[in-house]
């Protein structure tokens, strides 16, 4: 979707993604001590409530989005704040982002806008460009779960998610959760963990008893 039509959501006030509150699963990812404070990139990051969010838990943040609307609101938000945060207009997979790499890269609902095949990976490539070696990404997508919606989130099936990371990341942990959105009924989603590969992705094989 383009700069443009970004801009549109925010000066028309639709933001169903957008919340002042930070999402139940990135609180609990970090408040489990799986993530000591380190270096974010925070993609898709709004009107910035999670980048400000982590800032506030000690770590250093570096939120972008496509919007110059949202970037222009989440700097007027950090105003005053506490934490290290700053908020740059960057379109992730024409341009890497400024002063990576990243020990963590977050994302609550870009990977599953993207409709192609082509884009989704050139999404995960761009983000296992910018993480070190021992980075993690966070990504909470649209799953097929759930029953029939004309509303939400798009939907992303585990092969369409799979097929896109595995082959330039390790999956640690794809499980069932629901965006805690601003919507009639709480949409089903996929949270993923990936990590940047020790070894390639292997090719399946045929079984041979």
């Amino acid at each position: 979707m383009p700069q443009r039509e970004w801009n549109d959501h925010y000066a028309q006030g639709f933001m169903p993604w957008d919340s002042d509150d930070p999402d139940e699963n990135l609180v609990e990812f970090v408040r489990s001590q799986r993530l000591a404070p380190c270096r974010v990139l925070d993609i898709g990051c709004g009107t910035g409530t999670h980048s400000l969010w982590l800032a506030e838990q000690g770590f250093d943040v570096l939120g972008v989005d496509l919007s110059e609307l949202a970037i222009q609101r989440a700097r007027e938000k950090a105003a005053g704040r506490s934490g290290r945060c700053r908020f740059e207009v960057l379109d992730i997979i024409a341009h890497a982002p400024p002063s990576g790499p990243f020990d963590f890269v977050f994302d609550r609902g870009c990977f599953h806008v993207f409709d192609e095949h082509d884009e989704r990976a050139r999404f995960a490539a761009r983000v296992a460009e910018c993480l070190t070696a021992q980075g993690q990404w966070l990504s909470l997508i649209g799953s097929t779960e759930g029953p029939v919606r004309d509303h939400g989130p798009p939907r992303r099936s585990v092969r369409d998610v799979a097929n896109a990371i595995e082959p330039i990341l390790e999956i640690v942990l794809l499980k069932t959760i629901e965006f805690d959105a601003e919507l009639p009924t709480r949409a089903a989603a996929w949270l993923c963990l990936a990590r940047r590969r020790e070894v390639p992705a292997q090719p399946s094989t045929v079984y041979r008893p």
